[in-house]
């Protein structure tokens, strides 16, 4: 009875290793939904509003720390003043992370083009925190939390803070 109870733990344990066990390396693309909320100086109004996006990139898993490099696009439609909104913010994105299995927990961080229409393009940083989990070996759900600072946007006076939150899907190739 105890050898049969011994065997069956044991098995539990190695079948539940195997199924949480993931590969996070490879080429990954896929499109999200969020929402993005911008508050600009110089006397705009601070607006928010729903966003759509896609992304592509690559991930290095080197055992429980994982890196990575992504490319990411979102439009959207906030109006900060009459004749001035945010139309989409692209970003380039780093990624480190620490591999529970199933589970990616990483922090973002990169460079992000704001376009204000009304205003122009502008440069700026992010950082960031991000999860991902693993549904199955090639679809990835991941939800991302950004801070954004853009400065002196098109040379007009006017800085921004943004923050974001995604809820993104991803499939591996």
């Amino acid at each position: 009875m105890k050898k049969n109870l011994w065997m069956g733990v044991a098995f539990l344990a190695l079948s539940t290793t195997s199924a949480i066990a993931n590969e996070w390396s490879g080429f990954y693309a896929g499109a999200g939904i969020g929402y993005l909320e911008v508050e600009p100086t110089g006397g705009a109004n601070k607006d928010d509003e729903v966003s759509f996006g896609v992304h592509a990139g690559y991930r290095f898993d080197a055992g429980q720390w994982v890196f990575g490099g992504e490319f990411e696009y979102d439009w959207t439609d906030i109006d900060l003043a009459p004749t001035v909104s945010v139309d989409s913010v692209m970003r380039l994105k780093a990624t480190a992370g620490y591999d529970l299995g199933q589970t990616l927990l990483y922090v973002a961080a990169g460079a992000a083009e704001v376009d204000v229409n009304g205003l122009g393009n502008e440069w700026g940083e992010f950082v960031g925190i991000g999860a991902a989990y693993a549904v199955s070996p090639k679809s990835i759900i991941s939800v991302e939390l950004l801070e954004h600072h853009f400065s002196d946007i098109n040379s007009s006076g006017v800085d921004a803070d943004a923050w974001s939150v995604n809820l993104r899907a991803s499939w591996r190739f």
